[in-house]
């Protein structure tokens, strides 16, 4: 309750600050008709702007001098707006007035317009503006302070600004509630820019001409091109949008970009299933976002201190390796099928085994081998395994169940990760194919890149280690933190955010664990 709790105020401190910063003089709007020019000294064109507005808002007269007080400084610029857009202060303005009790707010349904993305306004800036200026006095009135009775709105509307009440609310604890991890705030920023394409009106769910739905390739034309190219253009995969309905070179590079930083398949066709990830509401996504920085709070903070750690994501089947606060390379793998699933922890890389003897689990003998080997005689020795003190264990090789090289973590789960022989899984875009272990496709450049700070271990030296001839283990002196993590949206190294499959339904779990806890 708490943690979520400072997560909300916290994020809503950054909203009203942002919002603050970029607030700026507009020029003003009369219905639907733009004000050409005022000066802001000129009273005859205020008096003209108040007076045609509580002519039409005639419940508001009785706030007239209170609402004007607010821009007396602001020469009549919007208070609410960020460019033509209503910012981020002026929505959570909105959103503590919902949630004050016996509030009455004279032309709510106006107001409510504002923020209904399915609804057609129709008012201009000019008008929004003075509305929602109308409900901050409202809503100050409601909850003044009997100490503040006597101080001007629009002091008390810089000391909203600023959020004064809740900076100093927080300030004790700001150093236990700060987010370590920065993907947090690279997070938090998409968010904020997906908020305001929300507003905008301009994300448009995509309606394909085909019926049914055929794949579109280079060089097709379709209005349903139009609408992806359009779609790829605001999420930041295009640069511009020509409208063209021909599937061209320039919109097979955004579709390749789209592709790789969502994790499918990196070719230029789209299917059914990428319309429909495209058509993924900005609702949703903006959710995944708040859980995903919620996420951002369990990772511990030693890893954000770290110039060394491997980060592995299960739902977009990536490992990651940083050294000295720099990515130094990343690699594919698979991971745990939903009835063996991956475990998320945290642990500590202390060996690398080359060569390695397979010790094949109790539980995979007994499921899968007893019955192959009690039908085949040849069995274990078709498949280079033998039995060892009554355990089944494969001996060192290129075909070897972990390959040829394996990375070891202690952990009460026995996880661990490793290279494999089944190099084609990774063509895959679902890799949920392992009882639970890590299989990574670049497994020789990771240890390469572990062993840089060990001269001893020279390229040559690694090859004839990983010859699959003898099982050769060597303890690091230095052990590297590992993170098996999950995060449904990750914003990669170039800024591009990527979402992700659920692939073990965790969303939802946590979800509904952040409602309950809102609700105690």
């Amino acid at each position: 309750m708490r943690t979520f709790n400072l997560f909300t105020v916290i994020l809503s401190l950054s909203f009203f600050v942002s919002s603050f910063n970029r607030i700026e003089n507009n020029t003003l709007h009369k219905n639907a008709n733009k004000i050409s020019s005022y000066n802001s000294d000129n009273d005859d064109v205020k008096e003209n702007i108040s007076n045609d507005f509580f002519k039409r808002y005639s419940d508001l007269k009785k706030y007239k001098s209170d609402i004007m007080s607010l821009y007396k400084h602001r020469s009549l610029g919007s208070i609410w707006h960020d460019e033509n857009e209503i910012n981020e202060f002026g929505t959570v303005l909105y959103e503590k007035a919902k949630q004050t009790n016996d509030l009455n707010i004279p032309y709510q349904t106006e107001i409510d317009k504002l923020f209904d993305n399915s609804s057609e306004n129709g008012l201009s800036k000019t008008d929004a503006d003075m509305l929602l200026s109308s409900l901050y006095i409202v809503y100050a009135q409601k909850n003044i302070s009997d100490s503040k009775k006597k101080v001007s709105y629009d002091t008390m509307l810089k000391d909203f600004l600023n959020y004064s009440t809740i900076e100093g609310a927080t300030a004790s604890t700001s150093a236990d509630v700060k987010v370590q991890y920065d993907q947090y705030y690279k997070l938090e920023d998409v968010l904020k820019k997906y908020k305001k394409m929300d507003r905008s009106h301009k994300w448009k769910a995509i309606v394909p001409e085909e019926t049914p739905y055929k794949d579109l390739r280079p060089d097709a034309v379709s209005s349903t091109i139009a609408q992806v190219r359009n779609h790829l253009y605001l999420m930041g995969d295009l640069k511009n949008d020509s409208k063209s309905n021909v599937y061209d070179r320039e919109l097979m590079d955004a579709v390749m970009k789209y592709k790789v930083r969502n994790g499918f398949k990196p070719n230029y066709i789209l299917s059914e299933e990428h319309i429909q990830e495209m058509n993924t509401p900005l609702s949703e996504k903006m959710q995944t976002l708040k859980l995903n920085m919620e996420r951002c709070r369990t990772i511990a903070a030693q890893m954000a201190n770290s110039d060394e750690y491997v980060l592995v994501n299960v739902p977009s089947y990536e490992l990651i390796y940083v050294k000295n606060g720099k990515v130094q390379m990343t690699s594919p793998v698979f991971v745990g099928a939903p009835l063996t699933k991956t475990t998320i922890f945290n642990g500590e890389i202390d060996r690398i085994v080359f060569s390695p003897y397979w010790t094949v689990p109790q539980s995979i003998v007994q499921n899968e081998l007893k019955s192959k080997i009690a039908a085949d005689p040849n069995y274990l020795t078709e498949k280079n395994m033998e039995i060892v003190n009554g355990q089944v264990r494969q001996k060192p090789g290129p075909d070897n169940s972990l390959g040829l090289v394996k990375f070891m973590f202690p952990n009460p789960d026995d996880i661990y990760m490793h290279d494999t022989p089944s190099k084609t899984l990774f063509d895959f875009e679902k890799r949920t194919f392992s009882h639970g272990c890590i299989n990574v496709k670049m497994a020789k450049e990771l240890a390469v890149a572990m062993l840089k700070d060990y001269p001893e271990w020279t390229q040559a030296k690694i090859d004839k280690a990983m010859d699959g001839k003898i099982e050769n283990s060597f303890k690091l002196t230095k052990k590297v933190p590992i993170y098996i993590c999950y995060f449904t949206s990750m914003v990669n190294e170039n800024g591009e955010i990527g979402f992700f499959k659920d692939v073990y339904e965790k969303d939802a779990e946590l979800s509904k664990e952040l409602s309950v806890a809102l609700e105690q």
